[in-house]
């Protein structure tokens, strides 16, 4: 059956790479065998959790998983489907690896484009070395680039006539907080995806996440939720000082690019004002990692960051408070809050950023009035 069902969706991939265009038929073609060699490896939970060779400690995790899994769909509203009911042991350290580029004077990130998901600020290879080479090659023109291990990705639902998206041995051993945050972010992505715009998908999917995660912590029994939520707050606690700091210099140096945008010879003294800019923010990181008693986590990021970096982090949380805010003006009700993001996600990209903004002012006539549309 697994075998079939493999080259069921084999047969359907390359369909859809074909669509594409041969141009880039390679490209596809690694995306497309990469995907479904992590679909053809993955077996189900229970199969996991009735081998006597799985060991103790992952067959706790995987109960652990099933439980927020069942926790997303009874309390977030999230899609109750085959996604994450089975389990895969890639035995490498991330399951895909992105590539991202910008301009050297410019935090916009290089796109790219896809049948179905539209286009997009990364490329994903299932090969780092071959991720690598793409960046290389980029590099070569000019561009900035930046290469970063993935623990997860969604496939926005598209395959779960094929068993769904599975849980991953890049991220089943995450503490139990970082482990259901990182289910409900890519659940959201199965409920709305908007073609083309990474910065409204990926910060729909953080608030999601962080909301969610805050429900999950609370609702756990007394025993072991003080540990597991002291973890979890330690752990986002340095994620958000982590991220204003990000937010900070990504303000300063979108202050020194925009003067001469997309300038055809940056002037010497924008080049030493970026210098200067990404200076200030390894000294900055440097005093906060001291708070930090040592953790340094962020320190590859920090040694490699540049305008590519820069620009993809920026994705994940520029508009996440206004998510957060229409949630709140939903009543913390799940599927009305879903129901808005969709109808947010109808309009033209520049009108729901707009909106999105402005759901972080004390009033919004504009989105209450997107939210009573039917």
């Amino acid at each position: 059956m697994a075998l079939t069902r493999f080259r069921r969706a084999m047969a359907a991939g390359v369909a859809a790479a074909s669509l594409a265009g041969c141009a880039d038929m390679g490209y596809y073609w690694q995306s497309v065998s990469g995907h479904l060699t992590v679909l053809n490896a993955a077996r189900p939970v229970d199969e996991w959790l009735g081998d006597s060779q799985t060991p103790a400690p992952l067959k706790s995790r995987l109960v652990l998983a099933q439980r927020i899994r069942r926790f997303a769909v009874t309390e977030l509203s999230l899609p109750d489907n085959p996604s994450y009911h089975r389990y895969a042991d890639l035995q490498r350290s991330a399951v895909v690896w992105n590539v991202v580029a910008a301009p050297e004077f410019s935090l916009t990130l290089k796109t790219w484009c896809f049948p179905l998901a539209g286009c997009v600020g990364y490329r994903g290879y299932f090969s780092e070395p071959e991720a690598r080479a793409e960046a290389a090659r980029l590099a070569a023109q000019g561009l900035e680039t930046s290469v970063h291990g993935v623990p997860a990705y969604s496939t926005l639902g598209w395959m779960n006539w094929a068993g769904g998206d599975p849980l991953l041995s890049t991220f089943i051993r995450y503490p139990e907080g970082e482990l259901a945050r990182l289910v409900f972010h890519e659940l959201a992505h199965q409920v709305v995806y908007a073609p083309g715009d990474t910065v409204f998908n990926e910060s729909f999917a953080t608030a999601v996440e962080r909301l969610g995660v805050q429900r999950w912590l609370a609702a756990q029994p007394r025993q072991g939720r003080d540990e597991a939520l002291e973890a979890y707050l330690r752990f986002d606690g340095r994620r958000q000082q982590f991220r204003a700091l990000t937010l900070a210099t990504r303000q300063e140096l979108n202050a020194i690019y925009e003067p001469n945008k997309a300038p055809a010879h940056a002037p010497p003294a924008q080049a030493a004002l970026k210098n200067i800019a990404m200076q200030n923010f390894r000294a900055r990181y440097a005093q906060l990692k001291a708070s930090w008693d040592g953790y340094a986590g962020y320190d590859p990021w920090v040694a490699h960051a540049n305008n590519a970096s820069f620009g993809a982090q920026a994705a994940y949380d520029e508009l996440a408070p206004g998510f957060e805010a229409l949630f709140e003006r939903q009543g913390r009700d799940w599927p009305q809050f879903y129901a808005a993001v969709k109808r947010l996600a109808g309009l033209p990209r520049d009108e729901r950023h707009a909106l999105l903004n402005r759901s972080l002012l004390p009033t919004n006539a504009g989105l209450a009035a997107e939210d009573s549309r039917p």
